[in-house]
């Protein structure tokens, strides 16, 4: 410091001295101590205890702590960002400063006071503070009236009725053109009635299409179009399809035909044709397996209504007695797929998953495996050599790995179950699929209201203080205030129990930190359990405990023993920085 300012600055002079020095010396001459004390200041990062005797400050007795209100500040932001990490940006440094001299103060008995509050006592109630955030309510919106409500559906009906008129635009368009596409089949029919077999190919040539059969398809495909497009039911649909729909020799001439009385090309027309036959085989076995199936879930649901209409109480507890039982017999298969075929209960870790246990299809493809290894294990490896054993892979290729992940019947009846519980009792909750996490809704998250712009203090008001007398709570292995009065007259070099008495007699206390609501009946309780009984102990605050170390200090400076106390520029250019060093304390003295 003396290097800056002489060197950096130019300052002619210099003198030292302590805050809490000047406090005690500027209070003693207002009457508020005594000659003899300890003083005692919480400043903003360092704790300080001075020893007076006969007005003047004994170093040697003096002790430290790095604990101050900065860490008291910063451990109250500490405490309000963990309890509401939503407004994070609203505790600034400057904020909970003024919030910490506002509400802080020290309790008497910690843990007395923490009780308090754990059992929410009135008391605790009153003891809390309360901090509002800016908040503006939002919007209410008021119910429509009746004329906008009107106004509203009259609108929604235009665009209705517009949609309605632009659809049906789009129909008839669309049934004009099917129409006419099916006329221009008709008559390509007719003009093919009297072409040559053999001109036939050739007379289709600039029409895109190549046989007979195939614009009788087409002709097929576009007559059940415009019944779909007319809104026909399904069942004239088919019939008009069986009665269209050539006979199978017909469509498909070359099936019946030996293939050695067959050209190269009619071979490879003969594997389409058979390729063709076996798609629309399926594609019919299909359709009339859907047929079956809503013919027998309507009549499922007839009788499910003629019960309810019977008995509905009795109806409604079987149902929901049926959907119970189906609800576990899926849970319970979903979770042999997921965790193995154990059902005793125990959990070993050699347990068999879903990954794990082999299907039909999966112990098929091992047996054929293990038997092509059975076969070829001896001598040198042929596999491959022969045709019939890619057939090999073939048998393991085919698309029936997972035979056991198709539709479930049990699944199925509990969807129906569940959209028939929907439709029959409104209080009724379907299950939820925890197995699945797309099918869990996603929370709803309510609006914000006034109380979740509230910060309440409640323990931190003294918790956060209370580091002054127990710094260890934030890491700081030291002694707290009142631990620090008794090693600083133990320093002392004189030692003497009148002189002790006369020091806890007059205890000062200065520094922004001492500011706080009972600190002064803290300090000396504290100070009373390491004296020994019948001591007498006075606390003491200075009249302006942030403003009273300036003060004192002003009055040393005008006192004319003063350039006597100062370090000038020249002394420390002939001795250098360590002469400063080493009369520091003298500059100390007042």
């Amino acid at each position: 410091m003396a290097e800056l300012l002489f060197e950096t600055y130019g300052v002619p002079s210099i003198a030292y001295g302590v805050d809490a020095a000047f406090s005690y010396k500027y209070n003693q001459q207002q009457g508020v101590c005594d000659k003899d004390g300890l003083a005692i200041c919480p400043g903003f990062t360092t704790t300080h205890v001075i020893p007076f005797i006969d007005g003047e400050p004994i170093y040697q007795g003096s002790c430290r702590t790095n604990i101050g209100g900065y860490h008291i500040t910063d451990y109250m932001k500490q405490l309000l960002s963990l309890k509401y990490p939503h407004h994070m940006a609203r505790f600034s440094w400057e904020k909970v400063e003024d919030l910490k001299m506002e509400h802080c103060y020290i309790a008497p008995d910690y843990v007395s006071e923490a009780r308090l509050f754990q059992k929410g006592t009135k008391e605790a109630e009153d003891k809390t503070r309360l901090w509002q955030l800016p908040w503006v309510p939002p919007p209410t919106e008021e119910p429509p009236s009746e004329e906008e409500i009107a106004r509203k559906a009259a609108i929604k009906e235009k665009q209705g009725q517009r949609l309605r008129e632009m659809a049906e635009a789009k129909r008839s368009s669309r049934i004009n053109e099917l129409e006419n596409e099916s006329h221009g089949l008709e008559f390509l029919l007719q003009q093919l009635e009297q072409v040559e077999e053999h001109d036939i190919p050739s007379f289709l040539s600039a029409t895109g299409y190549v046989s007979k059969q195939e614009v009788e398809s087409a002709l097929v495909k576009v007559r059940q179009s415009l019944l779909k497009a007319k809104g026909e039911p399904k069942a004239e649909q088919a019939e008009l399809e069986e009665k269209t729909d050539p006979a199978g020799g017909e469509r498909f001439p070359l099936l019946n035909i030996p293939d050695n009385m067959l050209t190269p090309e009619q071979l490879k027309e003969k594997k389409r044709q058979l390729f063709l036959k076996t798609t629309s085989e399926g594609r019919q076995r299909a359709k009339q397996k859907r047929y079956e199936e809503e013919l027998e879930r309507g009549r499922r649901n007839q009788q499910d209504e003629q019960k309810r209409l019977e008995n509905p109480e009795l109806y409604l507890e079987q149902l929901h007695a049926k959907y119970k039982d189906l609800s576990e017999k899926v849970e319970q298969r979903k979770r042999l797929k997921t965790n193995g075929g154990h059902t005793n209960g125990n959990s070993f870790s050699g347990s068999v998953g879903r990954g794990e246990r082999l299907n039909a299809a999966q112990r098929e493809r091992m047996r054929l495996l293990t038997t092509a290894a059975f076969d070829r294990g001896k001598g040198e490896d042929t596999f491959g050599a022969r045709d019939e054993d890619w057939q090999l892979y073939k048998l393991m290729s085919k698309d029936n790995d997972d035979d056991d992940e198709g539709p479930d019947e049990h699944e199925a009846e509990l969807a129906r179950l569940t959209s028939r519980l929907q439709e029959v009792d409104p209080t009724f909750v379907p299950r939820t699929d925890t197995a699945n996490p797309q099918s869990v809704e996603a929370p709803r998250f309510r609006p914000l209201t006034q109380e979740d712009f509230q910060i309440f203090f409640g323990v931190e008001r003294f918790r956060c203080p209370e580091i002054l007398f127990n710094p260890n709570w934030i890491g700081i292995d030291q002694a707290g205030l009142d631990e620090m009065a008794g090693v600083s007259i133990r320093r002392l070099p004189t030692k003497g129990q009148e002189l002790e008495e006369r020091l806890t007699s007059s205890v000062f206390l200065t520094g922004g930190s001492s500011l706080f609501p009972g600190m002064s009946e803290r300090l000396e309780a504290g100070i009373r359990m390491i004296r020994p009984c019948g001591s007498p102990i006075r606390i003491v605050k200075a009249l302006d405990p942030i403003l009273d170390a300036w003060r004192g200090a002003s009055a040393y400076a005008a006192a004319s023993h003063f350039p006597t106390q100062t370090f000038t520029k020249e002394d420390y250019y002939e001795k250098g920085e360590d002469c400063v060093r080493r009369y520091q304390f003298r500059y100390y003295t007042l």
